[in-house]
């Protein structure tokens, strides 16, 4: 099985103490799973990332690449940026979860809220509880945090969706993109995509 498989013994225990009753302070669940994206929704190119939020290459990318890809291509309206969780391991799929609580409007601000502390809680002998201190800085309660973290639903469709694509895309890593018919592997300099990018423009 693969990586972000191997540790959810953890999550569903959470999931299986006490009974979720959903509240209005998270997303629901067609909101928690809607597509993220950044950009223009009729863009002529979509890039779609498949990326874990406890990996440092993922994070390397967000913070040296993306801003520049932004600037020249999300800004402009010629790409749409498309967000896929693949996390890799128990505290990866749980910040997943989190993220994907805080709902639509708040969703990147905590992708990159946990991508900033990533060393902090994915290193930490209590990742959940490290989380939880993290997230706490974007507005989310404790209660918030335990009611997400027990939604069995929301990490069912984050494992499918990561199943889905290792299985009929062949995504393996992280991070890993797709930009028309390329796939990019790996946190790639600026140039890489922007080759790619150029190209599906052309098309």
């Amino acid at each position: 099985m693969f990586r972000f498989l191997l540790s959810l013994a953890l999550i569903v225990l959470l999931a299986a103490v006490t009974p979720l009753t959903v509240v209005a302070a998270i997303a629901s669940l067609e909101e928690a799973m809607a597509e993220m994206s950044l950009g223009k929704d009729n863009a002529p190119v979509t890039m779609v990332e498949y990326s874990s939020l406890g990996c440092p290459h993922c994070a390397a990318f967000h913070f040296e690449t993306l801003p520049k890809i932004k600037t020249d291509y999300i800004d402009t309206g010629k790409l749409r940026l498309v967000y896929r969780d693949f996390p890799l391991g128990t505290p990866s799929l749980a910040a997943a979860m989190v993220a994907r609580c805080a709902g639509r409007d708040r969703y990147f601000g905590f992708v990159e809220l946990l991508f900033r502390s990533q060393s902090q809680w994915s290193q930490s002998n209590n990742p959940l509880e490290a989380i939880a201190r993290v997230v706490r800085f974007g507005g989310m309660s404790e209660a918030d945090i335990n009611d997400c973290l027990k939604y069995q639903p929301l990490l069912e469709s984050i494992r499918k969706g990561a199943e889905t694509a290792n299985e009929k895309l062949k995504i393996n890593s992280t991070p890993s993109f797709i930009i028309g018919s390329e796939v990019i592997s790996g946190a790639l300099p600026y140039e890489h995509f922007k080759k790619a990018i150029d190209k599906a423009l052309k098309k």
